[in-house]
């Protein structure tokens, strides 16, 4: 497949509108899907709903994992004429902001009410999603993807303080209406973005032979190798992730550090780490930073296994490594999804980039899933030591795969 062509966004000033769009349309996505997974589940809880219903909340997920399966038509289909991935943003955006207007009649305890428009909010959000990332593989040139992505983990940052930790303060100060209307306004804001959107893919004349498909990303050799790397690099995080804060709590971590750790030390990490992995990226590339990455990742549950086995004790290193290892997991998702917009055709740019963060997503709550019946069945000692083997594993074979295809420097091809 032939290169992506040289864009405005090359100039200095294109750069820069360019890098402002992205952020607010990576904003427009991190507001409400914070404020659907961090702030309405404990507000819901302190309402009184059972952990149990509660747990039905995690139905919000389904849409992201499987949003590969209507990425080709995001790509295919333009809502406006002149509009093809902006018209998908304003669309989607402006469904989101009533999605969350939607809430306010039922209150916080009418579960199902909730869950169903918060699979339509999560339907919604996909499909932005797939209609901004996208536009940002096609549009950045490839010295510039990691800031791209850089500017993502920045924008999930402050989503997070705003539609989850603002979220919080609102309700707990004007209540559950005042929280939401102030939040669909803070969607507002964003959704300036997308008219900001400058696109340059005309309108197909016809039915076009090559029309996005995933048939289309399966047969591309290239890709399909970058695919295992999405599949294999991150297949031992969602053991350690999903289990960390029960073990904190179990190895006395107070709850008020936990919070912190994974509140506004999180959102500083994301910050920070996407401005480690953009510099790490431009000056050693893909394959050198994922495996540096990986490897620390593995130092990291070495660390939680030894504490859980009782080599080490105390709450400082295992504190000090679930807080290293929050800054190693946004750092790897700049790196990650670098390489996923440097494979992405510019033929289908969305659905490329949307099947290969669904099969790394996929992965990962795999093992979210099985993590708590290992911990339960063997101890956490085993699970965390699991994934310290699965973690080595797989950053050796992801620098093999990268190192043979030489993937990284053969970018939209």
């Amino acid at each position: 497949m032939s290169a992506i062509p040289a864009t405005v966004a090359t100039a200095p000033h294109g750069r820069k509108r360019l890098f402002t769009v992205l952020a607010g349309l990576y904003l427009a996505q991190a507001i409400p899907s914070y404020l659907f997974a961090a702030a309405l589940p404990p507000i819901m809880r302190e309402a009184g709903v059972s952990r149990t219903a509660i747990a039905y909340l995690s139905l919000w997920f389904l849409p992201l994992l499987l949003k590969f399966f209507w990425a080709p038509y995001v790509d295919r289909v333009r809502p406006f004429a002149r509009a093809h991935r902006a018209g998908w943003v304003i669309v989607t955006q402006a469904g989101v902001i009533i999605s969350i207007l939607c809430l306010i009649p039922f209150g916080p305890t009418n579960v199902w009410a909730i869950i169903g428009v918060g699979m339509l909010g999560s339907l919604l959000i996909s499909t932005q999603d797939i209609a901004t990332d996208g536009y940002a593989a096609k549009q950045l040139a490839p010295e510039d993807r990691a800031i791209g992505n850089a500017i993502q983990g920045g924008s999930v940052a402050f989503g997070v303080v705003i539609g989850g930790t603002l979220g919080l303060i609102l309700y707990s100060h004007i209540g559950w209406t005042g929280m939401l209307l102030t939040i669909a306004a803070f969607c507002f804001i964003p959704l300036i973005a997308a008219f900001a959107m400058r696109e340059h893919d005309p309108a197909p004349a016809g039915r076009s032979v090559d029309r996005p498909s995933l048939r289309a990303f399966f047969r591309r050799r290239e890709v399909r190798n970058v695919l295992w790397v999405a599949l294999i690099y991150r297949m031992s995080e969602g053991l350690v992730k999903a289990m960390e804060g029960s073990y904190l709590v179990d190895a006395g971590v107070p709850l008020t550090q936990i919070g912190y750790l994974s509140g506004i030390a999180a959102t500083t990490a994301g910050l920070a780490g996407a401005a480690i992995a953009a510099i790490l990226l431009q000056r050693f590339g893909t394959g050198w930073t994922l495996g540096l990455l990986g490897f620390l990742r593995t130092i990291c549950f070495a660390l939680f296994a030894a504490h859980a086995l009782g080599f080490i004790t105390g709450i400082v290193p295992i504190f000090g490594a679930a807080g290293f290892q929050t800054l190693i997991r946004y750092m790897e998702i700049v790196a990650l999804y670098s390489l996923f917009m440097a494979t992405a055709s510019k033929e289908q740019p969305g659905t490329d980039f949307t099947i290969l963060a669904c099969a790394q997503l996929i992965v990962y709550f795999a093992g979210s899933m099985v993590s708590g019946k290992i911990a339960d069945t063997l101890g956490y000692g085993t699970l965390f030591g699991l994934a310290t083997l699965l973690s080595f594993v797989a950053v050796v074979a992801t620098i093999k795969i990268l190192n043979r295809k030489k993937l990284e420097v053969r970018p939209n091809q």
